[in-house]
């Protein structure tokens, strides 16, 4: 038997390499940094939670060899904000991994950004309803190349930042995870099968702010190939 199309798999290139990581699931984690948790509301170490974005949200500077990654800002909201995550790229199958373990699950590292239509997520949540529409537009995703683990040193220490128009709006560590790679792992492998070609946007320390069109965002991670975009018009 035959597919009637062909199939819609991203694939992210792999820092240093002519390979690429094909995408599986996008698993994000929510409010994992206390001072992002504290700036919307909320405060403590409580229990991870996770949502989805398809593998669609994906977008990629390296996809039409550009150094800087045109974002179109998105439909339907006059409220988009960044976000910047360390991801992990998870290379392996696994299940009820346990956090000594988590390691082995690794492929790599990659910088990337949770876009959010946060006018669309906030009326969600007054409602009671699913996020979807927030979170999982397309190109809700941007990403950098993914760098191999064997290539990183101290990722648990490494600073992480963006800047916006030349200004720094996000800065932490990755230290000051609330819950740490390891853990995350353990969670989600509770919860799903992770599987090879699996991405999780970690979560994002507090100063998320407005973008809008003009802008030009760079995010670094210690260690990983930096992303860069710039907000263009639909």
């Amino acid at each position: 038997m035959n597919d009637i199309f062909a199939p819609h798999i991203p694939r992210v290139p792999i820092t240093g390499t002519d390979s690429l990581f094909p995408v599986h699931r996008i698993f994000c984690v929510g409010r994992n940094y206390v001072d992002h948790a504290i700036e919307m509301g909320h405060s403590g170490r409580e229990d991870p939670f996770f949502f989805l974005k398809p593998s669609h949200s994906i977008a990629l500077a390296h996809a039409n060899s550009q150094a800087i990654l045109n974002w179109p800002y998105p439909s339907l909201s006059s409220d988009v904000h960044h976000e910047i995550e360390l991801v992990v790229a998870i290379g392996q199958s696994g299940q009820n991994i346990q956090p000594e373990n988590a390691h082995e699950y690794i492929f790599g590292y990659a910088v990337g950004l949770d876009m959010t239509r946060r006018d669309l997520q906030t009326e969600m949540k007054k409602q009671g309803r699913p996020w979807s529409i927030g979170k999982a537009f397309d190109a809700s995703a941007p990403i950098s190349t993914i760098t191999p683990k064997e290539q990183v040193q101290d990722i648990e220490q490494a600073v992480i930042q963006l800047f916006v128009n030349q200004k720094l709006q996000q800065s932490s560590n990755i230290s000051h995870l609330i819950w740490s790679v390891p853990e995350i792992i353990t969670h989600l492998s509770k919860a799903w099968t992770l599987q090879a070609g699996d991405l999780i946007y970690t979560g994002t320390p507090a100063g998320v702010g407005k973008v809008q069109v003009g802008d030009r965002l760079i995010g670094e991670i210690k260690g990983l190939s930096s992303l860069e975009l710039k907000v263009v018009a639909p």
